[in-house]
């Protein structure tokens, strides 16, 4: 199981959002670089950054991903999402050097682009992050609520190639309640690798993940709260 320590951008600093509403916005870091090279020294193998200007519409951070790939993208994997929505924002943040971008509103404003990005770029690039509100896929930014179930939308990307699945509660994110792992392990069980996103609050959070069989877990506003140290995590998985 990896650990993703995250990086949400929004306006050139590192921030966190209270279930996904962008009004509810607590800064933590004006230095999303520096805040990487933090997650380094204490021994990321990854990190999880979401550009959230991009994925509101409101403009893009591609310049600081740019700058963190190149302080420490030669010492971590770097895994990128929000708002990329067209062929072209794809190839631009893949260029950069990332590991792998995550593909969420794209999956249901156009679903042709998931199949063609993993053919093009592969599997272990693409990943599809389905955000959820009550079951339901959420997209542009956690704005719009669709009727699709995330089972459903899941079936069919795996049939699309896709292997990673970024699965967030968005009413558990950024709350420190605790995974929805019940939503989580039905993706796995349907042949997807699955991410746990929103409400990591305790190391228990993580053993939890862990004991679930995931594939992964991105922690964030748990980590920048101190409620536990990445290194303490990280021992976790």
């Amino acid at each position: 199981m990896d650990l993703y320590p995250a990086i949400d951008l929004r306006a050139g600093r590192v921030v966190r959002l209270a279930q996904g509403e962008s009004h509810r916005e607590t800064r933590y870091h004006d230095d999303p670089v520096a805040q990487a090279e933090l997650f380094v020294a204490a021994g990321a193998r990854w990190v999880h950054v979401v550009d959230l200007d991009r994925a509101f519409g409101e403009g893009d951070n591609l310049a600081i991903v740019r700058a963190i790939v190149e302080r420490v993208g030669s010492r971590l994997q770097i895994q990128v999402g929000g708002g990329l929505r067209t062929p072209d924002a794809v190839r631009a943040v893949l260029e950069l050097g990332v590991a792998r971008v995550v593909l969420g509103t794209a999956v249901v404003s156009d679903p042709g682009l998931v199949g063609s990005a993993v053919a093009l770029r592969g599997p272990e690039r693409i990943a599809v992050g389905l955000d959820t509100r009550a079951g339901k896929v959420a997209i542009r930014g956690w704005v719009d609520v669709t009727d699709l179930d995330a089972t459903d939308v899941c079936r069919r990307v795996l049939t699309e190639g896709v292997r990673t699945i970024i699965y967030t509660d968005v009413g558990r994110d950024g709350m420190l309640s605790g995974p929805d792992l019940d939503g989580a392990t039905a993706l796995q069980a349907l042949g997807a690798s699955v991410i746990a996103s929103g409400g990591v609050g305790a190391l228990a959070d993580i053993r939890a993940v862990r004991q679930a069989g995931l594939a992964g877990v991105i922690v964030g506003r748990a980590l920048y709260e101190r409620k536990f140290s990445l290194e303490d995590a990280l021992r976790c998985v």
